[in-house]
């Protein structure tokens, strides 16, 4: 593994179908890879709109297994252009057993895994209780050609607690791929994620869609970055309308510069910290 990774984040516009959405993101995974990009992010539900806008039964037709038909599209996509790939989608476990998930390939093609997201919020215009049970494989990190990755996903990064078990399951690049809407959390959107980058001494990939789709009012204000383990943004904030591959170098060497300062890891006291596990 280099220290220096080529990373890449999409934002996309919902296109108004499952098929040219997940074709539009073939087209954005070879452009990532035509750029250099050895590991790409997509934004949740990547191939959907963002339908927990409502609260409508016909949406769970999005639903598919991971892996599954999409997974192994890009599986191939990922073997021919020697990228890892995290593919945020709409899993059917079985019918009636639906989760928010992201599915994990190598550069070579392979499946190695898939993290469910934990936190799903139940507010006016993110109705995800209604369409996904809280996810249940924990906070996996997989060993990738690049280095060691973790996701979590869009209302998670809320909640401290998932941030620090990936950084004590080794990763060293968390994805976050959001569906964020302008007015309820734009203030947090440059906070929370830098903030958990420096505390848990990782570098953090922030994905989100833009554009305003049919089932709401409110837009999703992209501004899709990457950040390092010292909050600062690596290179330029994405666009806050357009859709954009964003393509940055991310040197895995100031992990260890950052860790050999903060050793935060070492001077932790999970001993003191069981009521936080409480009810």
């Amino acid at each position: 593994m280099a220290p220096l990774v080529r990373a890449a984040l999409v934002q996309a516009r919902w296109t108004g179908d499952k098929e040219s959405m997940v074709a539009a993101h073939e087209a954005y995974a070879r452009d990532a890879a035509a750029s250099g990009a050895k590991v790409v992010c997509f934004q949740e539900l990547f191939y959907g709109p963002y339908f927990c806008q409502v609260q409508e039964p016909s949406y769970y037709s999005y639903a598919e297994s991971v892996p599954g038909p999409t997974t192994e599209r890009f599986q191939a996509l990922a073997a021919e252009l020697g990228v890892v790939m995290v593919l945020p989608m709409y899993e059917e476990e079985q019918p009636g057993v639906l989760y928010n998930t992201a599915a994990v390939v190598d550069a070579d093609g392979r499946y190695l895994g898939k993290y469910r997201k934990h936190h799903i919020p139940q507010v006016a215009g993110f109705w995800e209780k209604f369409y996904f049970r809280p996810g249940n494989l924990g906070f996996p990190v997989f060993s990738t050609a690049v280095g060691r990755i973790g996701v979590y996903i869009c209302y998670d990064r809320h909640f401290p607690e998932g941030w620090r078990a990936l950084g004590l399951n080794g990763a060293e690049i968390v994805f976050n791929p959001s569906a964020t809407s302008r007015g309820l959390s734009s203030y947090l959107w440059k906070l929370e994620q830098p903030a958990a980058a420096v505390a848990n001494e990782y570098f953090v990939g922030a994905i989100n869609r833009v554009g305003v789709e049919s089932l709401g009012d409110d837009d999703f204000y992209g501004t899709s970055y990457f950040v390092d383990p010292e909050g600062k943004f690596v290179g330029d904030v994405a666009d806050a309308g357009a859709p954009e591959v964003v393509v940055r170098d991310l040197d895995l060497a100031l992990l260890g510069e950052v860790r050999e300062r903060w050793a935060f890891y070492r001077d932790r006291r999970p001993d003191a910290y069981a009521e936080l596990t409480e009810p």
